[in-house]
């Protein structure tokens, strides 16, 4: 049997969540021939057996325990059989004709390779991250000084997350986010499965990166939309260790793709700023109820 598209989800403690984003699937993908691969990383919240009493027919993997996001997708694309694969995370709702919306963008432009919906907060509001820049280092300071906030409009300052694009256009982006990106499989067999360097975060924006570079264009549509809760199960679950894999994750992106651009002296600033962050981040969240790993989504 062809099948159109994988779908792969990874997911760690996140049982009510995967079960209203499985539902959302399989009420909107439409008239493709798909295959949903779920890889649970040894969640003890009955993740397992709802997967088999309500989904019998979706493809499980269990890790024996909590080993990233990325080293899981790429166990789930190893198995896919889809043309395409669809990256999504447990905690998104799909609207509808969304994968079918991002599936026919991609045979009518075959020089994309990737293709990322708009994803919106569950207030309905746009998550920016979905469409971004490479995160060179003045995108990044002025993301995390707030330089990109005073002056949304100016491409200058509001590289990082586009925001001097409308929300509205469909348009190239350097890279999209890995809570919902659908990929060629012609891309994974040119440049490989993502970098398991990255234990969670910025393997998204490394894949983008490296499928650029190999050639191919990366796509905002905003035809297609999802519901991103974001910080729901895996990074909730244990959030000091993913505020410390967030902050290694642009550490290692910086170093493998950039720091070379850079002089000696610019990179060790650069890392200690990275440490005072990080050291800032597991401050306030110590006094936070909720925990909030990189930017707090309404």
């Amino acid at each position: 049997m062809n099948i159109d598209v994988s779908i792969c989800i990874v997911t760690y403690h996140a049982r009510d969540f995967l079960r209203d984003c499985l539902r959302s699937i399989y009420g909107t993908v439409g008239p493709v021939s798909f295959e949903i691969i779920v890889v649970d990383n040894h969640s003890a919240d009955g993740t397992v057996e709802m997967l088999h009493d309500d989904f019998p027919a979706v493809r499980l993997l269990v890790n024996a325990g909590n080993i990233g996001y990325t080293r899981p997708n790429n166990q789930a694309m190893r198995i896919s059989q889809g043309r395409y694969i669809l990256l999504i995370n447990p905690d998104t709702l799909v609207e509808q004709n969304t994968i079918t919306e991002l599936m026919g963008f991609l045979d009518t432009h075959p020089e994309a390779g990737i293709a990322g919906p708009k994803v919106l907060n569950r207030d309905g509001t746009l998550q920016k991250q979905c469409r971004r820049s490479e995160a060179r280092p003045w995108d990044a300071f002025c993301y995390f000084s707030g330089l990109s906030s005073l002056f949304p409009h100016d491409k200058r300052f509001a590289g990082y997350l586009m925001t001097y694009l409308s929300e509205n256009f469909t348009h190239e982006a350097q890279a999209v986010s890995g809570s919902c990106m659908l990929i060629r499989r012609e891309v994974i067999e040119q440049i490989g499965y993502q970098d398991e360097d990255f234990f969670a975060y910025q393997e998204d924006t490394d894949f983008c990166r490296r499928a650029r570079l190999a050639g191919w264009k990366i796509y905002y549509n905003p035809a297609a939309q999802i519901i991103h809760f974001a910080g729901e199960g895996g990074s909730g679950v244990q959030p000091y260790r993913s505020i410390v894999e967030w902050h290694r994750s642009y550490y290692l992106y910086y170093r493998k793709h950039f720091a070379k651009d850079y002089w000696f002296i610019f990179n060790v600033i650069y890392y200690a700023g990275m440490l005072i962050k990080l050291a800032l981040s597991l401050l306030a969240n110590l006094f936070r109820r909720k925990k909030v790993v990189g930017t707090r989504k309404p």
